[in-house]
């Protein structure tokens, strides 16, 4: 996303009817703004519009956006819509949540530092010490949060309290190797992201990887998702697989698995950063 000129990002999801796509052009054109990019999606099951528009100011219109919003409020009423308008000048505040694993944390670093990821770190929360020195290198606050059976709902307590007090808008579980709990789930419901392999739910329990070596897979796969109550079974953003043969042992499949996670959990991060994914009922409509 370009930042040296002020580009929004409108966000629209509605019952499916004649005429939206008109009315939020005009209005948009109406008030000076040009669009740059726009991606729709009518979804017959579920009987929802879906529209994603990233649109910019004409010369000299560039402090309207209030009066641009309170004006869209009329045009959001007459179809019953749900909006969301993003500045794409304000980054979003994002908490990476870890354990002992470092492979996703570090790849989300890496391309924040690219400038990829265009994400402002609040902080790194972590049930372990493993990973304190990464974050102390790179100058994040890094926030020790051991969890036993007496001390979860305290320290998932704590947790909300910074993701309050700094103001985060996501949190990605990069390897967090805790089940949270459902009122957890809730609180954060749409703003969580994880990541997980995709031999769930058929090979549960320790050792993923070392029994799908035992029963001979052919794909390695990961999966990333929104977080929900039902564990690991939260609406999908992005998967991806890698073909394996007899040849992979099981250290083997545990690295082509890191591989795996890195893709998917960068993929759906990045998504969520550009505002482009929709919830739909347990599903995601997402414009890429």
């Amino acid at each position: 996303m370009q930042h040296d000129k002020n580009h929004f990002i409108l966000k629209i999801s509605c019952p499916a009817t004649s005429g939206i796509v008109a009315a939020v052009t005009s209005y948009l054109a109406g008030n000076s703004c040009y669009i740059g990019e726009m991606a729709q999606f009518d979804d017959e099951f579920s009987g929802k519009f879906f529209m994603r528009a990233v649109f910019r100011f004409n010369d000299g219109h560039a402090g309207e956006i209030a009066q641009l919003k309170a004006g869209f409020d009329d045009v959001a009423k007459a179809f019953d819509m749900q909006w969301e308008l993003h500045d794409t000048r304000e980054p979003m505040r994002v908490l990476l949540m870890v354990s002992k694993f470092d492979h996703c944390l570090t790849d989300l670093l890496y391309r924040y530092h690219k400038g990829e990821m265009d994400m402002t770190i609040t902080a790194i929360v972590s049930n372990h010490l493993d990973l304190r020195p990464m974050a102390e290198r790179e100058g994040i606050r890094f926030i020790y949060l051991p969890v036993t059976k007496d001390t979860k709902a305290q320290q998932e307590a704590a947790l909300m309290r910074v993701v309050d007090e700094t103001g985060t808008d996501l949190v990605v579980l990069a390897r967090y190797m805790q089940i949270l709990s459902d009122d957890l789930c809730k609180q954060l419901s749409g703003r969580a992201i994880n990541i997980h392999h995709s031999f769930l739910p058929g090979f549960k329990g320790a050792k993923p990887y070392h029994q799908a070596y035992e029963r001979g897979v052919k794909l390695i796969g990961a999966t990333a998702h929104y977080v929900t109550s039902d564990l690991d079974e939260g609406p999908i953003i992005e998967q991806e697989v890698q073909r394996v043969d007899h040849v992979y042992l099981p250290d083997d499949l545990v690295a082509t698995g890191r591989d795996t996670e890195t893709v998917a959990l960068s993929k759906a991060v990045k998504y969520h950063l550009e505002h482009r994914v929709f919830l739909n009922k347990d599903r995601t409509v997402i414009f890429r």
